[in-house]
């Protein structure tokens, strides 16, 4: 996991004691800090005393670049930030642009923006739950994870060509229909991955072992997650009931039927069970859509290349698989933002590490890393 050891320090308790702080140097080592991060942890023999994050090895001047550019040619940029989740990069920023400029989406268009997204957010979920297995060292559910997510890239390969940086969802709509047999196959994928999902729950989240190693690991109180900003399933593993497709709704999710999963200890555990029943939610969505939406235009009629918003700003929001992902933009009246400005769930969600670290072992620490399921391209942007 790319552990190297910094220095060795002699500390003075409170009592009087003697103890020898280790510092050691974790990552950045892509996968094993979940994408490029880096933590230094102060130890106490296995103790984690503190654990500070160390981020920006992924920096890439984002939002600067979109300055100068056009603001169709910024949808490509916003593939990069969550770059497990594109297809919601995509949909925030166009969101944003589309307050800005007044423009009205067809139904179908936010219909398919919802299919995509909420596929989008199983596949997510896949990486994260596959990847926190792996960390405490169920190899198996890694696979079996891996292959659900691979189902839904296919979909996404046939339906705009791509299978990590999509650029899919454009300002006004999309970019392609469903091809032929599309509709067809979602479905089937949603009828097989609820059985998927329940092999992995006995597989994975009944077992003695990942009980042993996520329950009462890095508890976060409900009161901590709204103090400290945090949404999506950290914010939901701790019994914060906010989702913003339900509770700031959004598009067209007020005509679709669904729950939105809770924990109750705030732990590890709790924050990646949400995640894998996030994933049945999502099936239901997706077939909800599939079955209500209508023949139509898929993109805004007359939209210019050039698009020159009237000088003003605006914000938008859409709950991401990781939170609340927002976009801020300004206007100048030019064909390009004056400004732009993401505000990242996984920065924030991040930011609890250091006190849900401290004085677990530094077996706990990676798996806690993990259960907060950061994407470094949006952390860092």
């Amino acid at each position: 996991m790319g552990l190297t050891v910094e220095s060795r320090e002699c500390i003075e308790t409170p009592e009087g004691g003697v103890v020898e702080e280790l510092v050691v140097n974790i990552g950045p080592s892509h996968p094993s800090t979940h994408g490029v991060c880096r933590v230094i942890a102060h130890l106490d023999g296995e103790i984690v005393t503190r654990a500070e994050p160390v981020i920006g090895y992924l920096h890439r001047g984002i939002e600067k670049m979109a300055e100068n550019r056009t603001y169709l040619q910024v949808v490509p940029l916003t593939d990069r930030l969550d770059y497990v989740g594109s297809m919601y990069a995509n949909w925030a920023y166009c969101r944003a642009v589309e307050r800005l400029a007044g423009i009205r989406v067809p139904e179908r268009a936010e219909y398919l923006r919802v299919v995509v997204c909420e596929l989008q957010r199983i596949a997510s979920h896949m990486m994260s739950i596959g990847s926190a297995a792996a960390d405490s060292g169920a190899a198996t559910m890694f696979i079996y994870a891996f292959d659900q997510r691979e189902r839904i890239i296919e979909l996404f390969e046939a339906l705009c060509g791509a299978r990590l940086t999509y650029n899919y969802v454009r300002p006004g709509g999309v970019s392609f229909d469903l091809p032929d047999g599309w509709t067809e196959t979602a479905l089937d994928f949603c009828r097989t991955h609820r059985e998927a999902l329940n092999e992995m729950d006995r597989l994975y989240f009944g077992n003695v072992i990942t009980r042993g190693r996520l329950k009462g690991v890095g508890v976060l109180s409900a009161d901590d997650a709204v103090a400290w900003g945090a949404s999506g399933p950290v914010a939901r593993g701790s019994g914060v009931n906010w989702d913003l497709r339900k509770h700031d709704t959004y598009s067209v999710y007020p005509r679709f039927d669904f729950d939105v999963p809770t924990g109750s200890n705030g732990d590890c555990y709790d924050r990646t069970r949400v995640r894998l029943y996030e994933c049945y939610e999502s099936c239901r969505i997706v077939e909800q859509a599939l079955a209500q939406m209508e023949p139509g235009p898929i993109r805004t009629s007359g939209m210019p290349r050039l698009l020159a918003p009237r000088p003003g700003d605006a914000y938008d929001h859409i709950e991401s698989a990781r939170g609340s992902l927002g976009v801020y933009l300004v206007s100048d009246g030019s064909v390009r933002p004056y400004r732009m400005k993401v505000r990242s769930p996984a920065f924030c969600n991040l930011a609890l590490l250091p006190m849900l670290a401290e004085g677990h072992m530094l077996s706990d620490l990676v798996v806690i890393l993990g259960s907060l399921d950061p994407v470094f391209g949006e952390v860092d942007r």
